[in-house]
C-alpha cells in the first residue's frame, strides 16, 4: 500500500547567521594560553592562534564576517572591537550555559584567552616576531571539500529587492539521477551575490521524497515559491526528517557523522528553504548545492523529535515573563545526539532537560539570554543515553516588554505564534538514535513518532498533520485497527481528502476489512479534487487489493488506468507484470518489467523478477543476464544466488550452478532450497 506520511516543515527549523565573529572550526574548545605568554602577549605568538582557531572561519575575505582577521594589520585595525565583543562574550557566538550540556564545537573562549586578548590590547597590540606566527588558514572561494560528486543548480535566478521586509523563498532542486546515493556531506553556495553574509540569513534543506511540493507548484516552482512553512509528503515508507540539514554562511559544509549518511533516490527533490534580508541594493540569488557521495549505506537510523507549544503563544504587550512548557515521554531507549532550540525575538530564557526513570535530571541545554541571530544546532560531545520512560521537558520564557532590546515592536504589541520573524515560535528539536531495540521488531522510530504525535494532539486535538501521522505510525507498527479512527478523524477535518482516503483504505485492509478498504480507495480514485499522483496511488492500491483477492481483470484494468495517467511509475509496471504473469501472459509481463527496469535501473528486485519471467518463457540466456544484473545490485542476496543456480543448471552449466548454490549457502547456511538444489546437482 502507498499511504503517505506527511511532514510539516517550517522555517522554525533553520539556524541563524553569526552576527560578527564566528566560531571554532576545530570542533573543540580552544586551549587556554600558557601563563608565560600572558605576561607579555604578542599577536604572532599568542593572539593569532586564538583568532585563527575561533574567528577566521567567518572573518576572512568573502566570509560571513564583516571584516577579515587573517593578518596582523587586520587584528590591529579591529582590535578594540575584538576585545569589546569577546569580553562581553557576545562573540564568539555561543549561547548555551556552561555545565548544562556537554557540547562539541564549543565556541566559548576560556577565561585565560579573554585575559590574554585584553592584556594584548592594553599593551598597544604589539606584533612580536612575525616569524613565529602560525600559517594563516586558507579558505577556498568555491567548494570547501573539493569538487562535489553532484552539483545541483537553481532552476532560475531570483532577484532580491533592494529594500523591504525579509524574504522567505523555497527553491526546488530536482535530483536528476536514475540511481540512488547515500550523501555523506553537502555544501551550499548562494552564488550570484557579492557577499552571502549580506543577504543570506540562513537556510535549511528539505528532502521531498515524492516531488509533492513541485507538483503543487507546477507553474511557479522554477522561480522559487514564497513562504516560511511548507507541507511535504514523506513517501510510502517511514522516512522521518532525521538530520539537521541546517546551513548558515559561516558553515563550509554539512558533514554527517560516521554511519549516518542520508539518502537520495530517483524522483526526490531537495528544497532550499532560505531566509533572505535586503541589503540596500538589488541582489541576484543563483544557488548551487554540492553533494558528496559515499558507497557506505547508513548503519544508524536517527530521528528528530520536537517539543513545541506554539498553540500556547499569546503574549500580552508588556509581559516580561510569559512562560510555556511541554514534555514528552520516551517509549524506547535512545541516545540524544544534538539539540536545537528555537524562538524569535521575544525569546529570553530557554531550558531543556530530561528526567530519567530513576528521577535523575540531565540537562539538554540552557540558554539564559536567547538571541535569534546567534542561534545554532548544538551537538553533544558524547551521545546522551535516555532510557525508556525518560520525560523530556522544555520551558521557554518570553520578554515582550519595552526593556527587551530585541523586541521588534516599539511600543510592544500582543504577539502570537506565526511564521513571520515578528511572530513567535516555541520549538525544541532533539536528534535521537534508538538503541537496544529488537532487530526483529517494528522500527523503533515508529513508536517515537506515535508518542510525538499523541503529545502534539494533547495541545491541538484537530491538527490534521498530527492525526494523519499518528495513523501512519500506528499502521506502520501493525496497529491497523487503531489507525482507522485516526484517519477518520482527519476526514472529519478535511472531508474527501484523497490522500487520507488512500491511507484509510490501507489501514482497513490491514485490519481485515477489505471491502471497506475498496470503498475508501474507490472514493479516493474518483476524487475530482485529487492530485494526479494521489489518484495513481489510490488506483495502485486498488489493484494490489484485487490481486490479493484473485480479482485479476479488475486489477489489470486499474493498473492500466493508473499507468495511462502516471506512465513513469515503475512500481505500477512491476505490479502489472505480476498480474500478467499470473494470467499466463509472459510477453506482457516481460514488457512491463523491462519498462520498470528502465525507470529504476538500480532496483535489483525488478531485474530478478524479469529473470524469472524470462526463465519461464525459456529465454535462459537473457534470464541469466538479468539475474546477474540483480546480483550486482545485491550481492548478499542468497535467494538471488539460488535462482541464478537454477537457471545455470537449466542451461547445462553444472559447475557454474554448483558455485551459485554454494555462494547462497555461504550467505545463508540454512537456505534449504539451495542445499536441496546442490544435492540434486551432485546426484
Amino acid at each position: 500500500m502507498r499511504a503517505m506520511r506527511q511532514v510539516a516543515v517550517g522555517f522554525a527549523f533553520a539556524v541563524g547567521i553569526m552576527a560578527a565573529l564566528c566560531g571554532s572550526r576545530s570542533g573543540v574548545e580552544a586551549a587556554s594560553a600558557p601563563e608565560s605568554a600572558v605576561s607579555n602577549p604578542t599577536w604572532a605568538r599568542d593572539v593569532a592562534p586564538i583568532l585563527y582557531r575561533n574567528c577566521a572561519t567567518c572573518h576572512h575575505p568573502g566570509g560571513a564576517g564583516p571584516f577579515s582577521l587573517l593578518t596582523y594589520a587586520d587584528a590591529k585595525r579591529w582590535g578594540a572591537q575584538v576585545v569589546t565583543v569577546t569580553q562581553s562574550r557576545y562573540m564568539p557566538p555561543w549561547l548555551p550555559e556552561p555545565g548544562h550540556g556537554d557540547f562539541a564545537d564549543n565556541r566559548r573562549l576560556p577565561d585565560a584567552d579573554l585575559a590574554l586578548l585584553k592584556k594584548w590590547f592594553a599593551a598597544g597590540m604589539p606584533e612580536g616576531d612575525a616569524k613565529v606566527a602560525p600559517v594563516a588558514p586558507v579558505y577556498d572561494a568555491t567548494w570547501q571539500m573539493g569538487k562535489p560528486d553532484l552539483i545541483l543548480k537553481q532552476a532560475e535566478p531570483f532577484t532580491l529587492p533592494a529594500g523591504g521586509t525579509d524574504v522567505f523563498r523555497n527553491f526546488v532542486f530536482p535530483y536528476p539521477l536514475k540511481e540512488g546515493h547515500s550523501i555523506r556531506a553537502m555544501e551550499i553556495r548562494p552564488t550570484g551575490v557579492g557577499s552571502a553574509a549580506q543577504v543570506v540569513h540562513h537556510a535549511n534543506v528539505l528532502i521531498d521524497r515524492t516531488g509533492s511540493f513541485r507538483r503543487r507548484h507546477a507553474a511557479d516552482w522554477r522561480g522559487g515559491v514564497p513562504g516560511m512553512e511548507i507541507l511535504l509528503d514523506a513517501g510510502n515508507t517511514f522516512d522521518p526528517d532525521s538530520h539537521f540539514l541546517f546551513w548558515k554562511p559561516d558553515t563550509p559544509a554539512l558533514v554527517e557523522p560516521e554511519g549516518m549518511p542520508w539518502r537520495l533516490d530517483a524522483g526526490n527533490d531537495l528544497i532550499l528553504n532560505i531566509h533572505l534580508k535586503p541589503s540596500g541594493k538589488a541582489e541576484t540569488i543563483d544557488a548551487e548545492i554540492g553533494l558528496y557521495f559515499t558507497d557506505k549505506p547508513p548503519t544508524k537510523q536517527p530521528m528528530l523529535l520536537q517539543l513545541d507549544r506554539d498553540d500556547a503563544l499569546d503574549i500580552p504587550a508588556g509581559d516580561a515573563g510569559f512562560t510555556v512548557e511541554d514534555e514528552l515521554t520516551l517509549p524506547v531507549d535512545v541516545e540524544a545526539l544534538g539539540v536545537y532550540p528555537h524562538a524569535h525575538y521575544l525569546g529570553k530564557d530557554m531550558q531543556a532537560w530530561a528526567t530519567l526513570p530513576d528521577g535523575e535530571k540531565k540537562w539538554l541545554v540552557w540558554i539564559r539570554d536567547w538571541d535569534i541571530d546567534r542561534q545554532s544546532v548544538y551537538r553533544y560531545k558524547e551521545p546522551v543515553l535516555l532510557p525508556k520512560g525518560t520525560v523530556l521537558h522544555m520551558r521557554y520564557v518570553y520578554d515582550n516588554s519595552a526593556g527587551n532590546r530585541r523586541n521588534p515592536h516599539d511600543p510592544p504589541v500582543r504577539v502570537r505564534a506565526g511564521n513571520r520573524s515578528e511572530d513567535e515560535m516555541a520549538h525544541l528539536w532533539l536528534q535521537v538514535l534508538p538503541v537496544h531495540a529488537d532487530p526483529k521488531g517494528p522500527d523503533p522510530r515508529l513508536a517515537l513518532e506515535e508518542a510525538w504525535m499523541r503529545n502534539r494532539l494533547r495541545h491541538t486535538p484537530d491538527d490534521r498533520v498530527s492525526l494523519y501521522n499518528l495513523g501512519a505510525a500506528l499502521a506502520g507498527e501493525g496497529k491497523f485497527a487503531e489507525a482507522v479512527p485516526e484517519f477518520q478523524r482527519v476526514l472529519a477535518v478535511v472531508p474527501g481528502d484523497a490522500e487520507t482516503l488512500t491511507a484509510l483504505g490501507a489501514a482497513l485492509d490491514g485490519a481485515g476489512d477489505w471491502r471497506g478498504a475498496r470503498a475508501a480507495l474507490e472514493q479516493a480514485a474518483g476524487s475530482a479534487t485529487a492530485e494526479k499522483q494521489q489518484v495513481c496511488d489510490a488506483r495502485y492500491d486498488l489493484a494490489s487489493l484485487d490481486l490479493r483477492h484473485e480479482e485479476m481483470e479488475p486489477a489489470k484494468t486499474e493498473l492500466r488506468a493508473e499507468l495511462a495517467v502516471c506512465p513513469e511509475d515503475a512500481e505500477g509496471h512491476e505490479l502489472l507484470a505480476r498480474a500478467d504473469a499470473e494470467a499466463g501472459d509472459l510477453d506482457g509481463a516481460e514488457t512491463e518489467l523491462r519498462e520498470a527496469a528502465r525507470l529504476k535501473p538500480d532496483a535489483g528486485q525488478v531485474h530478478s523478477e524479469l529473470a524469472q519471467v524470462l526463465g519461464q518463457a525459456g529465454k535462459l540466456e537473457a534470464a541469466i543476464a538479468e539475474q546477474r544484473t540483480a546480483l550486482k545490485l545485491a550481492a548478499d542476496d542468497a535467494d538471488g544466488w539460488n535462482n541464478l543456480g537454477v537457471l545455470e543448471a537449466r542451461a547445462g552449466r553444472r559447475d557454474a550452478a554448483r558455485g551459485d548454490f554454494e555462494q547462497a549457502l555461504r550467505l545463508q547456511p540454512d537456505h534449504a532450497e539451495a542445499r536441496a538444489n546442490l544435492g540434486r546437482l551432485e546426484h
